[in-house]
Parts: C-alpha cells; sequence; structure tokens
C-alpha cells in the first residue's frame, strides 16, 4: 500500500515522502496514529501544491536576502569605545555590539550569531566582518572602530 508520511517515522521515512508499506503496517499502524494518509490522487495532488509553494517561498527569501545582502555592502557601522595607548581598547567589541550598532544606525536585524568574528575586536581601525543573511548568502560590512572622547 502507498501512503504519504505526515511525520518522520523511524525505518519507514521522513514527513512528506510517498513510500510503499505492508498493507498491515499501514492499516495497524501508521494510518491508526495519524503518521500517513493513503496515497491516492487528491492526497498526492495536495502534496504537490505544499511542496511547489515551500519551493516558492524559499526562493522568495532567498532573493530577498540577495537585494538586503547587495544594500549591506555599502553600509557601515561606527562603534565608539573607550581605548588607551597605542589604539588598543578597554574590553573589546563583540559580535552583539556590532548587531546593535547595525540595528540602532540602519535598521536592520541581525541575529549576533550571524556576524562571524574570529575573535573580539581590541584595536581602534577599520576592519570588514561577514555577516551570514541566508543559508547561501553572506555579504561584508565596514566596521570602524573609533576613540571614545
Amino acid at each position: 500500500m502507498k501512503v504519504i508520511l505526515l511525520k518522520d517515522v523511524k525505518g519507514t521515512g521522513k514527513k512528506g515522502e510517498v513510500k510503499e508499506v505492508s498493507d498491515g503496517y499501514a492499516k495497524n499502524f501508521l494510518l491508526p496514529k495519524k503518521m500517513a494518509v493513503v496515497a491516492d490522487n487528491t492526497n498526492i495532488k495536495e502534496l504537490n501544491e505544499k511542496n511547489k509553494s515551500k519551493e516558492l517561498k524559499a526562493q522568495k527569501e532567498y532573493e530577498e536576502a540577495v537585494e538586503l545582502g547587495k544594500k549591506m555592502e555599502d553600509m557601515s557601522v561606527t562603534i565608539y569605545s573607550k581605548a588607551g595607548e597605542g589604539g588598543r581598547l578597554f574590553g573589546s567589541i563583540t559580535s552583539k555590539d556590532i548587531a546593535e550598532q547595525l540595528k540602532k544606525q540602519h535598521g536592520v536585524e541581525v541575529d549576533k550569531r550571524k556576524v562571524s568574528l574570529d575573535e573580539p575586536i581590541r584595536v581602534l581601525g577599520s576592519r570588514f566582518v561577514d555577516v551570514k543573511i541566508h543559508q547561501k548568502v553572506t555579504t561584508k560590512i565596514k566596521v570602524d572602530v573609533k576613540e571614545k572622547q
């Protein structure tokens, strides 16, 4: 019997897959526990429509991320911090600080985990930092660290 899985079933398949299973397994386990539905024409059409809408949504998110990435390439974030001799900062600038300033200065909200810093910034100056906007889209923004007067 062909069924469409509604949930991940260990040893059988993942959600949304069409699988051929034994009649007894389908009638006695999968169908009563609402883990699957019989794969008839209407259910298969419905599954195809869901998959198409998911693909369209993912494509739209990707296009929006590319557009935002192009805008962000021109952006620069200026952060003021106290510094000592030789331009060394008292403390450091972290990805959280960069994300907060990006929101404050440009209105772009980015999760601090998406700002990739190898190590916190501890000196004055400018540098480029990678920001991951989407799975496939990464952009660079300029971060200027200046001395607080």
